[in-house]
């Protein structure tokens, strides 16, 4: 009688010792074998239509493209692909965009590896995982209240750069950039602009 076939694993991080690691830890594991790794966000779904695994663990701060636009990418061109974001930000904000974006599973990285493990294959089961300690804050903390394109202002605005500037870069009208930065501001309960994006980003909105 032949062996089932193992879970074929696409690793996404950016930082290669933790790449690695993570190929280590998944490769001791009889049923796993890790098919592709890639640095990018971008090369994603490049690995994932060449190596066709069954499950991608995404890490969310990449070059080229975040981990949670990686997911909603991959259930697009590749819906087979089962997701799993393991990351150091463990942040509420994070994980309701990973959840929105069809990621199956939210994980920190100093979750056990044998949870790791466990995790890829529940979701090859059809479950969702997500560490219970995040999932309450995110309860507690409520819904993020920015728009998309409060978001994207004020994440073109986060570098410093003027009202023209950010106007420029994402063709919109001056007024329209300070409207969204005032009303972005506001809602994160900020003084500046600057405060704003910190908090947002500090609860995962950016």
């Amino acid at each position: 009688m032949n062996a089932p076939r193992p879970v074929r694993v696409l690793l996404a991080d950016d930082q290669s010792m933790v790449r690695e690691a993570l190929a280590t830890l998944l490769g001791l594991e009889d049923d796993m074998e890790v098919v592709a790794q890639v640095g990018r966000g971008d090369a994603v779904v490049a690995a994932a239509r060449a190596h066709e695994p069954d499950v991608a663990l995404l890490d969310i701060e990449m070059p080229g493209m975040t981990g949670i636009e990686a997911a909603a990418l991959l259930r697009t061109e590749c819906p087979r692909v089962k997701v799993v974001i393991v990351t150091t930000f463990g942040r509420p904000g994070y994980l309701r965009r990973a959840m929105e974006s069809g990621a199956e599973a939210f994980l920190v990285k100093d979750a056990p590896a044998a949870q790791l493990a466990e995790a890829v294959r529940r979701v090859l089961r059809g479950e969702r995982v997500i560490d219970p300690t995040l999932a309450a804050a995110a309860l507690a903390d409520g819904a993020d209240p920015l728009t998309a394109r409060e978001r994207d202002v004020l994440t073109a605005a986060a570098d410093g750069s003027v009202n023209a500037e950010v106007a420029r870069r994402l063709g919109l009208s001056e007024g329209t950039v300070r409207n969204y930065l005032s009303t972005a501001i506001q809602k994160t309960g900020a003084r500046n602009r600057a405060e704003a994006a910190r908090i947002a980003r500090e609860k995962g909105w950016l």
